[in-house]
């Protein structure tokens, strides 16, 4: 199967961003052949793809372990889109970036690069809680060992694919089930609340994208124990696909505001956030193209 693109995409920055960390269960990154290959759930069941760019700048799209139906490869393609944000326009983004001050000393370098996302709320709000106050590749040890207790496997040529574990089957789970995974107390009871709640019915992606208003948005997540004004907008930045959400209080922002400024030392949150009103509307991809800085290319 084969999927247009836009004209501003970069494939590269898609390969770099899913292969930041070795312990990354829900994907694999082949940098040799340049794929990506990940497991997502279908309607019929587990569907296994494979991505990678075509030379005739499409996305191809290979399904390694069955031949799909229609239904399956229109799932697939929709995933796929939602997964690299390939509808989103970035042409009002790119022209508010040439007349920023900070902006323009990063973003026309990784021109093409999109927010790469988390179709699931549940997976989102769970992966921004595991990484609250502590090191990515700590975090990520939380991810992998929650996922392997819990989650789904498909396999495929001597690799386990993993399925992220769903709500229903974390809400039944004790406190101590999680802290023997190395979450510490307060985020075993946090994503055990998150897991509850979704799993009764009270909150869902459907639910939180019909409010339409970012605010709104936030104040229903931030009613929720353990769920601050980052992690808030770090699930409606990757998983409600906002474009202006904003973790303000994120560090690897900070982090990077102090390099492309050659500042001596982080920049204050009042400063941020006056610095950010020029960036209003897009401050989402504002901090995904800020943190891109962060990392050796």
């Amino acid at each position: 199967m084969r999927i247009s693109l836009p004209a501003d995409f970069r494939y590269d920055e898609v390969l770099l961003y899913l292969n930041r960390n070795a312990q990354e269960p829900l994907h694999a990154v082949d940098a040799e052949r340049r794929t990506v290959t990940k497991a997502f759930r279908g309607q019929r069941g587990p569907l296994l793809v494979r991505i990678a760019m075509a030379a005739d700048g499409e996305l191809d799209v290979a399904f390694p372990l069955a031949e799909p139906d229609e239904t399956e490869r229109a799932a697939a393609a929709h995933y796929i889109a939602e997964w690299l944000d390939l509808g989103r326009d970035l042409a009002p983004f790119y022209r508010l970036a040439e007349n920023d001050p900070i902006l323009r000393k990063v973003v026309p370098r990784y021109r093409g690069m999109r927010i790469v996302g988390v179709g699931d709320l549940f997976e989102a709000l769970a992966w921004a809680i595991a990484g609250q106050q502590i090191s990515l590749h700590v975090a990520y040890g939380l991810k992998k060992r929650l996922v392997e207790a819990y989650g789904d496997p498909v396999a495929f040529e001597g690799r386990d694919y993993w399925l992220f574990p769903e709500a229903a089957r974390i809400a039944g789970l004790a406190e101590e089930e999680l802290q023997a995974l190395k979450f510490t107390r307060s985020k075993a009871a946090y994503l055990l609340g998150v897991a509850k709640l979704m799993d009764a019915g009270e909150l869902s992606k459907s639910s939180l994208l019909a409010e339409g208003d970012l605010a709104a948005m936030e104040r229903r997540l931030t009613a929720i124990r353990g769920v601050g004004k980052w992690t808030a907008n770090y699930a409606v930045m990757r998983c409600l696909r906002h474009p202006d959400a904003f973790p303000l209080a994120d560090v690897g922002l900070h982090n990077a505001l102090k390099l492309v400024l050659g500042l001596d030392s982080k920049p204050s949150l009042a400063e941020i956030e006056r610095w950010a009103e020029s960036w209003a509307g897009w401050r989402a991809y504002a901090t995904f193209y800020l943190w891109r800085a962060l990392t050796p290319s």
